[in-house]
């Protein structure tokens, strides 16, 4: 069973339609992040969910159960919310360890110890208990604010952007650490990022979002491997644009014909390909027939993986409105040919998606 919905969910600041008809839920232990671009939607969406913003239309159910409708909007405290935003909000003045208890008020003392130093202990505070915050890293007091929103065994998490005051070397442990303990509670989480490469390593489901509307939602590996459009597959990360017409169901590349995924012959369309959809190797000397090459106009190190730019010189042909082309290629590991090498190319098609171009005719 559904533990959090927003059924039709509209709101406006002003002249301003901050979501549009949004509708989401999310299942017991269940993880699913909202993820857009600045202004889409997704942290006024969070605030409706934990009765932090006013519903103006629509519907909010907790386990069934409608907690903001025509009828009713109830606070917070009453939702069995947790809550960590993106400042964690700690109270100063206060230890971790009362920092922790401070949600647990209506529990016998010993209780609400005990509670708040198991879930220290959960995300690894336990020694930093009669700490203050200004004592704490920016990591150490992230964690307390998971911990804080844990104690009173909340049904729904919700997380606004929890990790973006972090470095990054910190975030990628912080963030590692915080989904096996979301995990472990059970509870229904509901984060806000505009993150893709967090979103994917977090949710069990994405939610991406555009101007208040919900563009493509599903597991994350469906949206970065079958996008419904050039915004879905252009905000996972770089991305290699090339001009083309539809003949026969295909479109041309310089590296052989793609599928064209039904569009009409005639149709203008842009042809998007990962970096990684290019995979590159020594061509030993000069072109061969059949083969697809590109020079080298430069190779950098990226750590994990090496970025080569190639180009390729007036490609396609005068009705195609031939094209000079620089391309992206992400090859794992170390990987850094000289400049102005030819490389023979092949492309994983299953990275490479066609849509009409803009405008198309």
């Amino acid at each position: 069973m559904d533990v959090l919905k927003l059924e039709h969910v509209s709101h406006s600041f002003g002249e301003v339609q901050a979501l549009d008809d949004l509708s989401l839920s999310i299942a017991a232990g269940e993880l699913v992040c909202l993820l857009g671009p600045s202004g889409c939607g997704k942290t006024t969406a969070l605030r409706i969910a934990a009765g932090l913003e006013h519903l103006q239309h629509g519907r909010v159910l907790l386990d069934g159960r409608p907690v903001a409708d025509a009828k009713r909007d109830m606070p917070p405290e009453q939702r069995s919310v947790g809550l960590v935003f993106q400042d964690y909000a700690l109270f100063p003045h206060l230890t971790v360890l009362e920092n922790v208890t401070f949600g647990l008020r209506k529990q016998p003392a010993r209780k609400r110890e005990a509670r708040a130093r198991e879930v220290l202990d959960q995300v690894g505070m336990a020694d930093y208990a009669e700490a203050h915050p200004h004592m704490l890293s920016g990591g150490q007091q992230q964690r307390v604010a998971v911990a804080r929103a844990l104690a009173p065994r909340p049904r729904v998490m919700l997380l606004d952007e929890p990790f973006s005051g972090l470095d990054a070397a910190l975030r990628n442990q912080i963030r590692d650490e915080t989904l096996h303990v979301l995990k472990e509670s059970g509870a229904a989480t509901l984060m806000v990022t505009h993150d893709p490469e967090e979103a994917m390593f977090m949710a069990d489901r994405v939610i991406l979002m555009r101007a208040g509307r919900i563009v493509q939602a599903g597991p994350p590996a469906q949206l970065y491997a079958a996008p419904t459009d050039k915004f879905v597959a252009s905000f996972f990360g770089d991305i290699n644009r090339l001009r083309g017409i539809v003949r026969g169901g295909r479109a041309a590349t310089p590296f052989g014909d793609v599928d064209a995924q039904g569009l009409a012959d005639g149709t203008e369309v842009e042809i998007l390909i990962r970096p990684e959809a290019l995979r590159l190797q020594p061509l030993g000397g000069e072109a061969k027939p059949g083969h697809h090459s590109a020079r080298v106009m430069a190779a950098r190190l990226l750590g994990r993986s090496s970025m080569v730019h190639l180009s390729l010189d007036n490609w396609g042909s005068t009705d195609d409105g031939g094209q000079d082309v620089h391309l992206h290629a992400r090859i794992p590991g170390r990987f850094l040919p000289p400049e102005n090498e030819l490389l023979e190319i092949h492309l994983d098609r299953s990275q490479t998606f066609v849509f009409p171009a803009e405008g198309a005719r």
